[in-house]
């Protein structure tokens, strides 16, 4: 389901996330200003966590709350909010309010990942079953795989005609529907356990470069961090990165001051993603945190194979890596998948009546 989430809610989002064509000025209004409009709207105790301004001018501004409670043990406890609001950059006008902690999707997304547990341990216990899975996965082509020209003629297509027992087409189910969800099944499973172990995403790291962890990025100084703080720096920042970047699809930036650990950031961060509803191609620029001087940009380009996969995993493992297609496959391969557990059951179940019997 969460495969078509981009697509549904454009849908049931469209009044918020395009603003009426009569309101386009030339100019939109500061950042800070908006900022100080969602925070009096909203009025939430915590402070706006980012936004992300679409490259697009018909397209609105979206501010993000999100806060976690670290001690936690459960999804509803540990984020303490997730709220995205859509704004008319060009009249301040806030055009929709979600409370993503409660949607649907977001939900999904934290059942999937680790069970609605916390985050940092859920996905552990997530990723055993997933791990078994590829184990049954491999072992299950293997037991497919024919051992003659005869037997290869009746594992690629479902041959009824003859046949009437219902154990016979449950068997058929289980072994060609999953061959062939198998190697995209594989795919699936090994981007899975990548978000949900180190060695995994050390194992690609070392296969694709060499080397056992990402490149971490070097810490820059400005002589410029001195100065007073600019008040309108993330506007310098968003003009900055419009001249840069001005073809590609959204950038995001840090409004509070502080990364996903909720640690503090030295200087300002700002990724710019190349097309909508993906992140494998992501740009990274870096400016002073005072002045707004750019100290650092580094484009997909420049990235090397382990980065590049690092950055394009998610959207392989969604399938929006290989566009509409790609999520149509994939849907379907999740819905085989999750056929399989009760064919192979059946099937299980079936051989063990068999030998009560005899």
């Amino acid at each position: 389901m969460y495969v078509f989430k981009d697509e549904i809610q454009n849908q049931l989002r469209k009044d918020a996330i395009f603003v009426k064509p009569e309101t386009i000025s030339q100019q939109p209004l500061s950042i800070e200003v908006l900022k100080e409009k969602v925070s009096l709207e909203v009025n939430e105790k915590y402070p706006i966590s980012s936004v992300e301004i679409p490259l697009d001018k018909n397209k609105s501004y979206e501010f993000l709350y999100y806060e976690k409670d670290k001690k936690a043990w459960n999804y509803f406890d540990e984020v303490k909010i997730n709220k995205l609001i859509y704004v008319n950059q060009y009249t301040g006008e806030i055009l929709g309010i979600y409370n993503e902690k409660y949607d649907l999707f977001p939900i999904l997304k934290a059942i999937h990942w680790s069970l609605l547990l916390k985050a940092d341990w859920g996905k552990y216990v997530i990723g055993i079953p997933v791990v078994l899975f590829i184990i049954m996965l491999i072992t299950g082509i293997i037991l497919w795989w024919p051992q003659n020209k005869k037997m290869r003629k009746g594992r690629f297509s479902f041959d009824w005609k003859n046949v009437k027992i219902w154990k016979r087409k449950n068997y058929d189910l289980h072994n060609i529907l999953g061959f062939y969800a198998s190697f995209i099944a594989l795919i699936l499973s090994l981007s899975g356990i990548y978000f949900a172990y180190p060695w995994v995403k050390n194992a690609f790291n070392i296969t694709l470069s060499g080397s056992l962890e990402l490149p971490k990025e070097k810490e820059i100084k400005s002589p410029d961090s001195l100065l007073t703080k600019n008040n309108a720096i993330f506007d310098l920042t968003a003009e900055e990165t419009r001249k840069l970047y001005s073809t590609l699809s959204s950038f995001r930036i840090p409004l509070n001051g502080k990364n996903k650990k909720g640690k503090d950031l030295k200087n300002i961060p700002v990724s710019v993603y190349g097309e909508d509803g993906k992140f494998a191609i992501r740009n990274q620029l870096v400016f002073d945190k005072y002045s707004g001087k750019l100290l650092s940009n580094k484009p997909h380009q420049e990235l090397n194979t382990a980065e590049k996969y690092a950055n394009a995993n998610y959207d392989i493992h969604t399938g929006s890596y290989f566009g509409i297609f790609g999520k149509i496959i994939w849907f379907i391969a999740g819905l085989i998948c999750t056929s399989l557990p009760v064919t192979g059951f059946l099937v299980w179940l079936g051989k063990k009546k068999k030998g009560i019997k005899k």
